[in-house]
């Protein structure tokens, strides 16, 4: 019995270890730009992160992202302008819209 006990506790703390090591989930970022063509990558900059896509029909989703504060970079063609957002909170395991950002000539 006592082996049986020993067993049961070993079980128990091997199990309850694999839960209390759960890993980080990143984030994702998604967002709108217009006018649609006038845009080509969306860049996702932090302290620790770096991350980019393309856009595509003016919409884009940067996933993977770490949580923390992200500056919003889209890259543009002429003859319209590059824009950015600063200020954009991504939270473990959720995903933050972004909004729409235009584009000037």
């Amino acid at each position: 019995m006592k082996k049986f006990r020993l067993g049961m506790a070993t079980l128990a703390i091997a199990t309850a270890g694999l839960f209390a090591f759960k890993g980080f989930q990143n984030g994702t970022i998604k967002g709108t730009v217009s006018p649609a063509e006038g845009a080509t990558q969306a860049w996702a900059l932090s302290s620790s992160d770096t991350l980019k896509v393309a856009i595509s029909k003016g919409t884009y989703e940067i996933s993977d992202a770490k949580p923390g504060t992200y500056r919003i970079i889209i890259e543009a063609k002429a003859p319209f302008k590059n824009a950015a957002k600063d200020g954009v909170i991504v939270k473990e395991g959720e995903t933050t819209e972004v909004g729409e950002i235009k584009l000037e000539q």
